[in-house]
């Protein structure tokens, strides 16, 4: 018999916490989970997939404009914000249910409450101790603020997933993926957007052809991106509010929203008392187990900060479980992980950006395709699509698919598989396209860009 209450205790019932204790549960181990707020975590209740359902909505405002072009005659339109938000909130009580339902037909029980470590082997939940031969860590991410004067007035990605009515002005501050998917449903279903960031362009870390792309495309769209910007403070002026740059421009917005970042949820666990290392922003190290410096404990997703995406920390989570209960030992690979930003219109990416791929490599060949999507022919749209491959020069491998444009998530998901499995240029150039589409330009690139000195000197 066990000395230990448990064989696992996690903390944390978002999507990595779920996954990792069900497989564990599945195997026959005595699995505890414990959450402070609901079942489901950042991605399915404040992230995801509410944002991706509040994008499902937005585009139908391009879909009915189009629609004209293809000889239908539409009657009057009317959006109604709070029908959405209702519908949104509904959905998510479904899938909570899902969660909460496939935690216990897995025979995980599920403890309701804030969690501490006491020891490398007990955790304290309002109170109440239990102990665990294995405790796994996946309390996620927080938006992250800054200090300044009247921060207290701002909103976050939490609280616009839950405003009451649409603001007629949004400002949101940031540049990340977050910022620029809710400037895109604000804006297309109505609002005036600025984005204010300190970078020269959207989306740091991307591909330089998809934050330039993007940018032009979500300008045309109407969205005032203001470059090298940063916000002083903020006043509340009657209904509205006034945010002052350091310049000194000022910007009157209904809601200030931002997405500067966000920081791994670690603060009030205990983790330093017990021996577990946090590195400068408060994330837990761990190594290609996921493995923190106390052996049995281990941490996955976003509260490690390495690769903050869902199925990231879902593939982590279960690797542990797989690793521990079902002598089967497993890693997960961080590279050529797909992802994905659901703006208007949506960027997807898959392996190395082009700088990265010089860096790392010297020689590599670009292709790059900008064209007028064929179904925006006849409606006359003037949105245009950005794809791109980095081929290493030496062995001809693809090393980075990136693109801008309608369908871009459901076409680099394809792609990805080939990019994994190390496919060559040579080998992309011998399939065959589907046409017509937008992913056949994929396997049509035949023209390399310029290499950046070149084009330089022209």
């Amino acid at each position: 018999m066990s000395r230990y209450d448990f064989d696992l205790f996690t903390i944390g019932a978002g999507s990595g916490g779920v996954a990792g204790s069900r497989r564990a549960g599945s195997y026959g181990a005595k699995v505890a989970i414990c959450e402070s707020v609901r079942i489901g975590g950042t991605c399915v209740l404040r992230g995801c997939v509410p944002k991706k359902l509040l994008v499902y909505g937005a585009e139908f405002v391009d879909a009915f404009e189009d629609a004209a072009g293809y000889g239908w005659a539409l009657g009057e339109r009317r959006f109604d914000w709070g029908k959405l938000i209702a519908a949104k909130n509904k959905e998510l009580d479904r899938l909570e249910g899902i969660y909460v339902n496939m935690l216990r037909n897995s025979h995980v029980k599920i403890i309701e409450g804030v969690a501490k470590l006491v020891d490398p082997h007990t955790v304290e939940v309002d109170g109440k101790t239990h102990t665990a031969q294995h405790i796994m860590i996946a309390t996620g991410a927080w938006p992250e603020l800054p200090r300044i004067p009247g921060i207290e007035h701002i909103i976050t990605s939490n609280e616009a997933l839950e405003l009451p009515e649409l603001p007629k002005r949004v400002l949101i501050v940031g540049g990340s993926y977050i910022a620029v998917e809710f400037a895109g449903i604000f804006q297309t279903l109505g609002a005036e957007v600025d984005i204010v960031i300190r970078a020269d362009k959207l989306l740091r870390g991307f591909d330089e052809d998809i934050r330039t792309s993007l940018g032009e495309e979500m300008a045309a769209r109407g969205v005032r991106i203001r470059a090298g910007a940063q916000i002083a403070r903020i006043d509340k002026s009657g209904h509205a509010f006034v945010a002052t740059c350091l310049d000194g421009t000022k910007i009157e917005a209904d809601k200030v929203m931002y997405a500067t970042g966000r920081r791994p949820n670690t603060a009030a666990l205990g983790l330093d008392a017990v021996g577990v290392a946090l590195d400068k922003v408060g994330a837990v190290i761990v190594d290609e187990d996921s493995r923190s410096t106390v052996p049995n404990i281990y941490a996955v997703g976003d509260v490690t900060n390495r690769l903050n995406l869902t199925p990231v920390a879902i593939a982590e989570a279960r690797a542990v479980a797989e690793t521990l209960f079902n002598n089967n030992p497993m890693t997960v690979s961080h590279q050529n992980v797909p992802s994905a930003v659901f703006s208007q219109p949506p960027v997807a990416t898959v392996g190395l950006s082009e700088a990265d791929a010089r860096m790392a490599y010297g020689a590599v060949d670009t292709y790059r395709t900008r064209f007028r999507p064929m179904k925006f022919t006849l409606s006359g749209r003037q949105e245009r699509t950005m794809m791109k491959l980095v081929v290493d020069r030496a062995s001809d491998r693809v090393l980075g698919c990136h693109m801008v444009g309608r369908d871009a998530p459901e076409i680099i998901q394809g792609v990805a598989i080939a990019v994994t499995c190390g496919a060559t240029k040579r080998q992309f150039d011998r399939t065959i396209g589907i046409h017509p589409s937008a992913a056949e330009e994929f396997v049509t690139m035949r023209d390399k860009v310029p290499e950046p000195k070149a084009e330089a000197a022209e």
